[in-house]
């Protein structure tokens, strides 16, 4: 008779007190190069995104509906043209597309170098298309692919101690006196 010791599968315990990170990945972007330092490499740094940060880039194209909304009543008195103006100008017009909505946030929350504000995003994606999406499509990936369980704390080994200090009581250990 063999004894097999049972699996009992996911440990919880261990993976609820491991440490994570996200994933990153340097993305070469050699055609914004002239953007960089000189001698620097065109490299844009991402990161995959929390459960969380995917979920508010989900919702982004939402938002951009409910703020367009708002503008419009806003700006009810106003000319119809300053009204979508403005709404361009904010990046919630009404020709957005959900999916770009959706990129444009994933650039903004998983940009690590250089850090990505929503004006950075949009003009990324007006005038370097190809690169907005090959920016947003690692994101996407690093996403996918989970957190990286960081350093684990040390196992809690005991340093060794130093040798033994002299006893400060004058004349020698008062045990022996």
């Amino acid at each position: 008779m063999t004894t097999e010791k049972k699996v009992t599968g996911f440990d919880a315990k261990k993976f609820l007190k491991t440490k994570w990170t996200p994933r990153t990945e340097e993305v070469p972007v050699p055609d914004l190069a002239a953007f960089f330092p000189d001698g620097a490499k065109a490299a844009w740094k991402v990161r995959g995104l929390t459960g969380h940060e995917l979920g508010r880039s989900n919702e982004a194209a939402e938002r951009n509906r409910n703020v367009a909304a708002i503008l419009e009543g806003l700006a009810s008195g106003a000319a119809k043209e300053q009204t979508e103006a403005v709404k361009e100008l904010l990046g919630v017009g009404g020709s957005t597309p959900q999916d770009i909505a959706k990129r444009l946030e994933h650039l903004v929350l998983g940009s690590v170098d250089p850090p990505c504000t929503p004006d950075l995003a949009i003009r990324l994606c007006e005038t370097f298309p190809v690169e907005f999406f090959q920016l947003t499509n690692r994101i996407v990936q690093l996403t996918g692919q989970g957190q990286l369980p960081g350093k684990q704390p040390p196992s809690g080994e005991t340093p060794k101690s130093a040798p033994a200090s002299p006893s400060d009581t004058p004349g020698g250990d008062s045990s022996t006196s």
